[in-house]
């Protein structure tokens, strides 16, 4: 086992944004609810976390439940430890274990249709990453739509064991993107294929991977025994190998290489055919990810971390917030040092105004 990292968090995002969890399973979930309370609380009543905003029909509270309810069962069986610390972040939020649940799995619970073709994404993550000599490090934009850039929050996590994690994730969501000590670090792309089921959803893939993984290999072995339950790319590197994992549900395929980028559409042949990207949002998806290629050819492999944050601050890397809530737009941006342990975190502008 390598030596652990003494892991750094670099972001101006205000305190209240930032939970320090450390001890089980139980007690990470506990303080999570308390430190966030108040933010979980508003959350859930803005129409239960703005999920009834996005859906094309509103959907009764027993609905929604009943659908959460369907993905709770298989993340209790296969994920226990993350099922525990959701009932304690229910416990310590003093929230339904229900809604608990709900903040885990908005995304799956919106799918990708609910979206007209009028509001085609402009954006839904843009990723780079680059692992050569010295250099490991993963980019990457965080394009959502809900109106998410006012929920974004720094998780510090300590496991009972030592085991410590950095995540960028949002308002009651246990893990979205991050950098563990033992040098795997995560990002994520939305790609759209396939039909989504109940399951587990990346985001807590992401979080299981980091709370349980030491290099890329033992990640995609972990990542392939989980039933998961829609489509995204992870990016992983853990300072000696750098992939792309797409998938379809569990259909896996692996890109490697010394630098990647990755948007929206799929990269592997074996995905072309499926891709359900609508042809707007494809077209936003080829000029970020030409645009992002284009910047870091230009950039050296050594460059400091606040020119690769420039990257992603750029349009049309960056896609400015637009006036419906339905539409994606960059919400932060981070950067993942590999081997320096380093998390940086650009909240936009909504992430850093009082609440």
């Amino acid at each position: 086992m390598r030596k652990p990292l003494d892991l750094r968090l670099h972001t101006s995002l205000p305190a209240e944004r930032r939970a320090q969890l450390r001890g089980s399973r139980r007690e990470l979930g506990l303080q999570h609810g308390r430190q966030l309370q108040g933010a979980i609380h508003g959350f859930l009543r803005d129409r239960r976390a703005r999920v009834e905003a996005l859906l094309p029909d509103a959907q009764s509270h027993g609905t929604l439940s009943a659908r959460c309810g369907e993905h709770a069962r298989l993340i209790e069986r296969h994920l226990p430890d993350i099922a525990e610390e959701i009932h304690g972040l229910a416990e310590g939020a003093g929230i339904d274990v229900a809604d608990a649940y709900l903040l885990q799995l908005r995304r799956e619970l919106v799918g990708f249709s609910a979206i007209p073709r009028a509001l085609a994404a402009q954006g839904d993550c843009t990723t780079f990453g680059r692992c050569r000599g010295g250099t490991a490090l993963i980019g990457q934009t965080v394009d959502l739509n809900g109106d998410m850039a006012r929920e974004a929050t720094a998780l510090d996590v300590t496991h009972a064991d030592g085991r410590r994690l950095l995540m960028l994730s949002f308002t009651g969501l246990l893990g979205y993107l991050g950098i563990n000590d033992r040098g795997l670090a995560v990002g994520i792309n939305l790609v759209l294929a396939g039909r989504w089921q109940p399951g587990i959803p990346d985001y807590l893939v992401i979080r299981h991977l980091l709370d349980t993984c030491d290099t890329v290999e033992q990640a995609l072995e972990r990542m392939a025994a989980l039933p998961l339950a829609s489509s995204r790319t992870l990016t992983l590197c853990d300072g000696q190998r750098l992939v792309n994992v797409e998938h379809v549900l569990n259909d896996i395929a692996v890109i490697e290489g010394e630098e990647l980028v990755h948007a929206n559409h799929f990269l592997h042949p074996r995905f072309h055919s499926a891709d359900e990207l609508n042809p707007f949002a494809r077209g936003s998806s080829l000029r970020r990810q030409d645009a992002c290629a284009a910047a870091l050819r230009a950039l050296p492999f050594d460059a400091a971390p606040a020119q690769y944050m420039r990257i992603l601050d750029e349009p049309p890397i960056d896609v400015p917030p637009k006036a419906d809530i339905r539409r994606e737009c960059t919400v932060a941006s981070a950067l993942m040092r590999v081997a320096e342990g380093e998390l940086f975190i650009h909240p936009r502008g909504a992430a850093l105004a009082p609440h």
